[in-house]
């Protein structure tokens, strides 16, 4: 894939507006609202506490230059970005966490599957590494406190691969390196992400 670029504006200030979202130059920012308590399918999903997050992690639209097609999940371990591909030089932009140091990984993937309140069970080597869940051996019911969050996109190659593009509860977790290898999102970005994204989505992770 060639180079891609995406502007940045210096001095780029946050809207403390409630409502909605507002436009900086070539940026779309989401604001207060938009992170704020819901009840989803039932469920709740808490508010959070979205000036405690770093400006860069929070949601917007920026330019974003990419000869992959619109539609396209691109994402940017080492920025802890993710980027959804738009029309005409932009992109919708969220923070992510990743994987910690041997769980990171790379490749090309396409979105197998996706999920509203998914399931959550822990393979058996993580089990093994972190005895306290094999309570959930049978599989981790859904809910806020659920690990795979409000919604899973299922990455496929040549069948599941294992990984998952995911919310959180831990927003706190946003722009670092600590999970298991799967890419999480805050629970209100990742049901906006999946709201966009089309199962046969092509997934890019470098």
């Amino acid at each position: 894939m060639r180079l891609k670029t995406f502007t940045v504006l210096a001095g780029l200030v946050l809207s403390t507006a409630l409502t909605g979202c507002s436009s900086v130059g070539s940026f779309q920012i989401f604001s207060a609202a938009d992170y704020s308590a819901r009840t989803d399918s039932g469920y709740s999903v808490p508010a959070i506490p979205i000036y405690k997050v770093p400006a860069q992690y929070r949601r917007q639209i920026v330019s974003y230059r990419t000869d992959e097609a619109p539609g396209t999940i691109i994402v940017d371990t080492g920025a802890k970005y993710l980027y959804f591909v738009l029309p005409e030089g932009r992109a919708v932009r969220y923070g992510i966490g990743v994987g910690r140091e041997g769980f990171d990984w790379k490749g090309t993937a396409r979105v197998g599957a996706k999920r509203e309140w998914p399931v959550w069970t822990p393979p058996p080597e993580m089990i093994r590494r972190q005895p306290q869940l094999a309570k959930w051996r049978g599989g981790q019911p859904p809910g806020p406190t659920n690990a795979l969050g409000a919604r899973a996109l299922y990455l496929y190659n040549k069948g599941d691969t294992g990984y998952r593009l995911h919310g959180t509860p831990e927003w706190w977790s946003i722009g670092k390196a600590m999970s298991s290898g799967c890419v999480r999102l805050l629970n209100q970005d990742v049901i906006d992400l999946y709201s966009r994204a089309d199962v046969g989505a092509k997934v890019v992770v470098q």
